[in-house]
């Protein structure tokens, strides 16, 4: 055997055992192994307060006493009617004068009467006196006198009677013409004179508001009642200045045929909007001093659990938190997380836990992202 098929021979074994430590597993001392780094964004978690916020939806009104609607105190046809619609009104103002012949019957009858019973009453006093000399003379016995005195008491008593009746009359004839109670504008014009109207809310003549004390009507979801407080303040929902509202009356009961409580809210300031206007409100709630605020957006929601990703090192860790209330920005956090602590916002969708994080899309934090030697 030649030098140089020696030579071979040794060198096939070498081969085939380097081939064998490769397929086990092993690598060769210039391999690399690399770790994915993902870009996040994070936020600090802090200390401060938070006030919880109850979305509504509601519609402009007048107050109970800002809202006048005329409407006939019986069928009637409709007389005068000198407001038009969009016409401002003055305290006393006379709106509508309606035609009520059976009134105006009725209150005449009355005085009739009130004049029958005074002339009851002076042949009363009449026949009395007449009594009354014909006994102290001796001539009439004191029953007449008795009879005499009770005729002037039934006559007096007569006279009451028809003049209660007559003012009663008097104050329902009055009805038949309507003026303002209080300043304020025609928002509604139904009839003309001439027309016929029934006494119905439902055929009312005009309708008169103040636009100054105007509310918001909204309905709050049954489960936020209890935290509706009155005074509390509110505001029309979109970020821009509007009219200042303060919650002015807690509910009494639910709308029927929903899951909602009306609230009235008080406008405090002047205002452009309509009266029936639709709005958005948002009344300030229940308030959270000292505790623990994270960006609503950082917030994991997996199923029924609620988590965040928090910076340590280089790496993310998920911290499964308890939540408290929350605005429209912020959310409070009662455990899992600390003030001070650095909190992804941004790229935890989807994150692994123990993830290698840089907070910066080109650069790996603290040399984690990069590649490095690794020894078999």
């Amino acid at each position: 055997m030649t030098r140089t098929d020696k030579s071979i021979r040794r060198t096939i074994p070498a081969l085939v055992l380097a081939g064998i430590v490769t397929a086990c597993g092993g690598s060769a001392p210039e391999d690399v192994e690399s770790e994915t780094v993902v870009p996040v964004k994070t936020e600090t978690a802090q200390l401060g307060t938070i006030r919880t916020v109850i979305h509504a939806t509601g519609v402009v009104a007048p107050a109970p006493a800002a809202d006048l609607l005329v409407v006939a105190p019986q069928a009637a046809r409709v007389a005068e009617m000198p407001k038009a619609e969009g016409d401002r009104v003055r305290r006393g103002d006379m709106l509508v004068r309606f035609e009520i012949p059976t009134l105006t019957a009725d209150a005449a009858k009355q005085r009739a009467e009130v004049g029958r019973a005074d002339a009851r009453i002076v042949n009363a006093k009449a026949a009395q006196a007449r009594a009354r000399d014909l006994f102290e003379r001796g001539v009439a016995a004191r029953k007449e006198l008795e009879d005499a005195d009770r005729e002037l008491a039934d006559a007096l008593a007569d006279l009451a009677g028809a003049q209660a009746t007559l003012e009663a009359a008097e104050t329902i004839a009055a009805r038949a013409i309507v003026r303002a109670t209080f300043d304020g504008i025609v928002a509604r014009r139904t009839h003309n004179p001439g027309d016929l109207v029934e006494a119905t809310t439902s055929d009312a003549v005009l309708r008169v508001i103040d636009p100054s004390r105007l509310e918001v009507s909204a309905s709050v979801p049954i489960g936020d009642v209890s935290r509706v407080t009155i005074g509390s303040p509110a505001r029309l929902a979109g970020g821009e200045p509007g009219p200042v509202l303060t919650v002015a009356s807690r509910p009494a009961a639910v709308e029927p045929g929903t899951a909602a409580v009306p609230i009235r809210l008080t406008i405090r300031s002047s205002t452009t909007l309509p009266v029936g206007a639709p709005v958005e409100v948002e009344i300030e709630a229940e308030e959270h001093k000292g505790v623990v605020l994270v960006p609503t957006v950082a917030i994991v929601r997996e199923g029924e659990e609620t988590a965040v990703f928090v910076v340590a090192g280089n790496k993310a860790q998920r911290r499964t938190v308890t939540l408290g209330v929350a605005d429209d920005h912020r959310t409070e956090v009662k455990t899992g997380v600390k003030a001070g602590e650095t909190i992804i916002i941004d790229g935890q969708a989807g994150l692994p836990d123990g993830a290698t994080v840089t907070t910066d899309a080109g650069k790996a934090d603290d040399g984690g992202g990069a590649a490095s030697p690794k020894t078999p």
